[in-house]
């Protein structure tokens, strides 16, 4: 069934190309071009994917995002100006899924369409593993996709969750940004892209400190992430 998506941009022309290029892709696409249109539309439901420009008319989409998150965990994928590292970071730590920045390849926007489609199929898919893994005071049920943290559930985007359970499959041992950015975001690790970092920190946010106040998850300079073994 092909994934309908909102995208909301105030670039007329650059709307009506990409929603004829997703089409072509098997996919469903409305536009809207103002902010208060994007987040009603993106609030009733009707979407299982929102593609979301920074530079909207009034209401830009970080602030469309931070109303959208207060009732809704549907996934979004934010339009950047290109060079606009702020922007990027902020939204990321608002709970967009991943970002593009302008201008781009259609052909890439597809692939990250895909990326976030095939982790949101995941999400809601009908339990089948009931297999739970576990550190410390963390448990994961992969099946259910729940996160308990001292028995207390723990609210994970699609992207977190993905990241926590390729974290606690290998505890103590390091996992490269590399195999984050494949194995979770569904594409290639680029050295100027944060989005890895900054899901890792709302990850550690959301999970606390460990026993004792130590890092559940620690950086390794150079090298990538690791679930602290003191964690097992």
């Amino acid at each position: 069934m092909a994934a309908r998506i909102l995208l909301v941009d105030d670039d007329v022309e650059l709307a009506g190309l990409l929603r004829d290029y997703l089409s072509r892709e098997g996919f469903e696409v409305d536009a809207v071009h103002e902010g208060p249109a994007g987040l009603e539309r993106a609030r009733a439901g009707d979407h299982a994917i929102v593609i979301l420009d920074v530079m909207l008319p009034g209401m830009n989409g970080l602030d469309v995002l931070r109303a959208l998150r207060a009732t809704s965990a549907v996934p979004v994928l934010m339009l950047t100006a290109r060079g606009d590292d702020v922007d990027r970071i902020v939204g990321l730590e608002m709970g967009a899924d991943d970002y593009l920045p302008k201008p781009f390849n259609p052909r890439e926007l597809a692939a990250r369409v895909r990326a976030i489609q095939r982790r949101a199929e995941a999400a809601t898919r009908t339990p089948r593993s009931r297999e739970v893994l576990s550190a410390g005071d963390l448990s994961l049920d992969v099946g259910a996709r729940v996160v308990r943290r001292g028995g207390d559930e723990v609210t994970l985007t699609s992207v977190e969750f993905s990241l926590l359970e390729l974290l606690l499959r290998t505890p103590g041992k390091i996992v490269t940004r590399e195999s984050i950015a494949e194995q979770v975001l569904g594409r290639r690790f680029s050295p100027f892209d944060r989005s890895v970092d900054v899901h890792v920190s709302n990850l550690r946010k959301k999970l606390g400190p460990g026993a004792g106040g130590r890092e559940r998850i620690k950086t390794v300079r150079g090298a990538g992430y690791l679930l602290a073994e003191d964690e097992r």
